[in-house]
């Protein structure tokens, strides 16, 4: 089954990422409304991140194969989220080392 959302993604007005929402029958994520800067000036976290979607979705996956819908399905897919984690994992190691994580810059 195909669960059907409500998703509105907004920009700012230099179009960069700055919020929105997306839900659906038990689903509601409010999304991260721009960067967290750096250093002193950085702040918390206002929404959800992408990754933590992903991993939530992960640990359920994870949970179902201790039950009896274990299967080879759930473990491909468990394995097509842990890569994306990575890459996503590696997409921010990369900003950190180029001094541009927590801001809008490219």
């Amino acid at each position: 089954m195909i669960q059907v959302l409500m998703q509105d993604h907004r920009s700012d007005p230099d179009g960069n990422p700055a919020g929105g929402r997306t839900g659906g029958t038990g689903i509601d994520i409010q999304w991260q409304d721009g960067p967290l800067g750096r250093g002193a000036s950085r702040r918390p976290p206002n929404g959800a991140f992408v990754e933590g979607v992903i991993a939530a979705a992960l640990g359920r996956l994870e949970y179902y194969q201790e039950t009896k819908f274990r299967c080879r399905e759930n473990s491909l897919a468990i394995t097509k989220l842990q890569e994306a984690l990575h890459w996503l994992q590696h997409r921010t190691a990369d900003r950190e080392f180029r001094a541009v994580e927590g801001t809008h810059e490219v």
